[in-house]
Parts: structure tokens; sequence; C-alpha cells
């Protein structure tokens, strides 16, 4: 089952070379277990762009969806077994000390 974690952080979070080193090894780590697909970091927040299409015209705002003090700042996908060795996958990441990490389960009812 994938699952993608969701890895955000307010303004005043910047990482250091350490927590750098610290994810470049979870990321080893969780890629020679066969659990990581993918994952990359994010630009900030302030370089997103938001769109929605009503009544057949476009909107688009030159923001980030959420007005939320924490921001989307990466996302890895991984295959775990269930949720809860996703969580258990999840916390291991540093980032789950340094800022938050949602886990969501990704939807394979669509034909994928």
């Amino acid at each position: 089952m994938q699952f993608l974690l969701i890895i955000a952080h307010d303004d005043a979070f910047t990482p250091t070379e350490e927590l750098v080193g610290q994810i470049m090894s979870w990321i080893k780590r969780m890629t020679d277990q066969g659990i990581r697909i993918e994952g990359r970091p994010l630009r900030p927040a302030n370089e997103a762009t938001t769109l929605r299409t009503r009544n057949g015209k476009l909107q688009r705002t030159a923001l980030t969806f959420s007005d939320s003090a924490e921001q989307i700042c990466a996302f890895e996908l991984i295959e775990c077994r269930d949720l809860e060795h996703a969580v258990e996958v999840a916390s291991q990441h540093p980032m789950a000390a340094a800022a938050t990490i949602e886990v969501r389960p990704v939807w394979n009812g669509l034909g994928a």
C-alpha cells in the first residue's frame, strides 16, 4: 500500500547541515529497504500558484492554497504493508522531530 508523507514546517524553520545529512541517511536506508519510491523538497510556498476552474473559468492565485502557519516543504512516496508500518517509517524521518509529517494513504481506486 502506498502512502504520501506530506512534510511541513513554519517560517521559523531553517535546516542545518546535520539535519540534511540525517535526511539523506533516511532516504538511503528507506530506498535500500525498498520502502521509498520517490520524494523531493519543494520550492518555497511563496512561489506557489493555486488554481480552480469554476463555471468554465480559470481562477488563478499566486499563493499557496493554505493560510496555515505551516507550509508543505517536501514529500515522500513510500510503500508499506499498512498504516501502522507507514507511521513507523515516517516517525524515523528526521523531519518528524524538526517539523510535521502527515501520513496519507494513496487512493488506488482509479485504475492505478
